[in-house]
């Protein structure tokens, strides 16, 4: 695998650098083409990372956990937009999703639930009976940068791939 180049960052295929990735990340990346790349980790936010490493915020995408309910049941989802976008909680996903209420899942509780660090959580790995709701913007991005599962690495990997994952929905999510 040749290395694509996207910044300053020195990106390695991820399965050569098992070290840069969460547990549940590392177990379910396959054989998925994916590069990994150390960074400081008081630079895991995406303005942060894009503005330091040099990385186009249009060429990152951002992994949020949403917790929907409706009749005493509670559901979470993953939800992936670019950078650039906001997704549209309220609207698309909660109807999507089949939820009269929707709200971002409290941090302590996305940390347990996905075994990631936040800052760092990401679509790959995460519970297998969540949803992954991917954003058409992702898709069509070409390479993205996404988190690793730590705050003090990233990965990079086509945004399509993203929508082969075995809960994906690819979706309109971003407000407009």
């Amino acid at each position: 695998m040749t290395a694509p180049v996207l910044g300053k960052p020195e990106w390695k295929p991820a399965a050569d650098v098992p070290e840069l990735l969460a547990a549940p990340v590392r177990d379910a990346l396959g054989d998925r083409a994916a590069y990994a790349t150390p960074i400081d980790a008081e630079l895991a936010d995406t303005a942060a990372f894009c503005a330091e490493y040099d990385v186009p915020m249009a060429a990152s995408a951002n992994c949020v956990i949403v917790l929907g309910k409706r009749a005493g049941e509670e559901s979470y989802a993953a939800v992936m937009v670019l950078a650039t976008d906001r997704a549209d909680v309220n609207g698309v996903i909660r109807k999507h999703l089949g939820v009269r209420k929707i709200s971002f899942t409290a941090q302590d509780d996305a940390v347990g639930r996905t075994g990631m660090e936040y800052g760092g959580i990401t679509p790959i790995g995460l519970p297998a009976d969540w949803p992954v709701l991917v954003d058409e913007a992702v898709v069509a991005a070409g390479p993205v940068v996404i988190g690793s599962g730590i705050r003090g690495s990233k990965l990079l990997i086509d945004g399509a791939d993203l929508a082969k994952l075995p809960t994906a929905t690819v979706l309109d999510l971003a407000q407009h």
